[in-house]
């Protein structure tokens, strides 16, 4: 029934603080869109084939979920570069590595991650597909 994730959302206490990360440091794209009902302009950071929906907390559109906490989120993204290249632009952008990196156990085989936290203390796990 269900073929792949499209979005999701996350819900921040600083709009400017989380946009740097998503943008600056992992490299995501900021797209600004009309949507909602009644429609508002809206932010979403763009990567591949999905996106993720940034929401204020205080300020969040409705539908939500239940409690949308800033902090709850634990995301791991497969990088698009090899994992020394996701080191060194970590070291770059002085953002620190909270561990690894490590093997792991990923949706379709072995991956190699480190993680960080975004500004809210989201767990963000970036990852390689590993051969072994």
């Amino acid at each position: 029934m269900i073929d792949h994730l499209d979005h999701l959302v996350l819900t921040t206490c600083d709009a400017d603080a989380c946009i740097d990360f998503y943008t600056r440091v992992l490299g995501l794209t900021l797209e600004r869109f009309v949507g909602g009902t009644p429609p508002l302009e809206r932010l979403a950071f763009k990567f591949g084939q999905q996106k993720i929906n940034l929401h204020v907390r205080g300020k969040e559109l409705e539908p939500k979920a239940h409690l949308p906490v800033p902090g709850a989120l634990d995301l791991c993204f497969i990088a698009s570069i090899p994992l020394m290249q996701v080191i060194e632009r970590l070291q770059v952008a002085n953002w620190p590595i909270v561990e690894g990196p490590v093997m792991r156990t990923g949706a379709t085989q072995k991956i190699r991650s480190v993680y960080l936290r975004d500004p809210d203390l989201n767990l963000i796990e970036i990852s390689e597909l590993s051969s072994a």
